[in-house]
């Protein structure tokens, strides 16, 4: 059904199930490919069943933590925005004066 071939590091979604998951690992070899669905589940293909499987390409998620039960917000290493008030700008204008 699909002729989206796999690639390590990519994301795709399963257009019958919705699912988005990533391909982890492919071995030439054994002609197998395993995956990692959002919620961190993994799952083995062989090569003939990735090809059976109505997929497309996808982006990376935003927020890649899906997997990753135990992480706590300041292990994605976002920046908090600092927030400031309108007098904290005028008293920071009032300095530079």
């Amino acid at each position: 059904m699909s002729d989206v071939d796999p690639t390590v590091g990519n994301w795709y979604r399963n257009l019958d199930t919705g699912n988005d998951f990533e391909v982890v690992a492919f071995d030439e070899d054994a002609q197998t490919i395993e995956i990692q669905y959002f919620d961190g589940e993994l799952e083995e293909l062989d090569l003939d069943s990735w090809y059976d499987l109505p997929i497309e390409p996808i982006e990376a998620p935003e927020d890649w933590s899906g997997p990753f039960d135990e992480m706590e917000p300041d292990d994605l290493g976002y920046e908090e925005e600092e927030e400031f008030s309108d007098q904290d700008d005028l008293l920071s204008d009032r300095d530079e004066d």
